[in-house]
């Protein structure tokens, strides 16, 4: 299983803090690799460094806002100061108001939210990778809303992460054959931001109401799984693709 392991590989996970970036962040340290974890808050990146630390990995935090190019760029250097970075995974995202949105009625300012947070943040955090790795794996985390029969009530949301799939693509092509790029998206996963903007009734099993064929919903810890693989030797002929990790929604 030497193939599917990270050890001596250092990763840049954005959005590190909770849900579904913590879990990858933890499974990334499980394959082996030492971390530079990213967030908003201090509190929760310090709880994290915490259980990295307990698996024998190195692990460094850094406070930052991924809309913020200069604090894109500050995590690329802070990053790449001491040891060559390896992998660089983009997870921030996700409704910036916990909000589902018609797109005949979505304000233009909340629609550049959106796409500030899950378009333009994958964009600047794509450029700044590019000129920290030298040789190895950028991952974007996408969304199932990105697949084609659109997004009633998500519509803002669904076109960014689908922009976020073509842009994996472009860059993909741009940094072969040194750097392979490619997107996973997580399918529902009862996250803090999934929970808040779907208000499905209490009491009632959430995955019937969505009908997920392998009859539960995922966990942070399903998508950290497929992003190790992807940034493993394991996934070395890969570039350009869209892992659906959804129970088969």
């Amino acid at each position: 299983m030497d193939p599917f392991r990270l050890d001596g590989k250092r990763a840049v996970v954005t959005g590190a803090g909770k849900g579904i970036g913590r879990g990858i962040a933890v499974q990334m340290a499980k394959a082996g690799a030492d971390l530079v974890v990213a967030s908003r808050t201090k509190q929760d990146l310090e709880s994290l460094a915490e259980e990295i630390a307990s698996l024998g990995r190195k692990v460094s935090i850094f406070e930052c806002d991924v809309t913020d190019p200069e604090q894109i760029s500050q995590l690329a250097a802070f990053s790449t100061r001491n040891d060559p970075l390896d992998v660089w995974v983009n997870n921030a995202g996700g409704l910036p108001d916990a909000t589902p949105r018609y797109l005949t009625k979505t304000p233009e300012d909340k629609w550049d939210a959106q796409m500030d947070l899950n378009l333009k943040a994958v964009f600047i955090s794509c450029q700044a990778a590019a000129n920290c790795i030298n040789e190895g794996a950028i991952i974007n985390i996408s969304s199932s809303s990105a697949k084609a029969q659109g997004n009633l009530k998500n519509g803002p949301y669904g076109a960014s992460k689908a922009a976020v799939n073509s842009l994996t693509q472009t860059f993909a092509l741009e940094l072969s054959p040194k750097i392979r790029v490619n997107a996973v998206a997580p399918g529902p996963i009862p996250t803090e931001n999934f929970n808040q903007s779907t208000n499905f009734p209490e009491g009632k099993p959430i995955e019937k109401i969505i009908g997920v064929p392998l009859g539960r919903l995922g966990t942070p810890d399903d998508i950290g799984f497929a992003t190790v693989f992807m940034a493993s030797p394991a996934a070395s002929w890969i570039t350009g693709q869209c892992l659906y990790v959804t129970g088969g929604t």
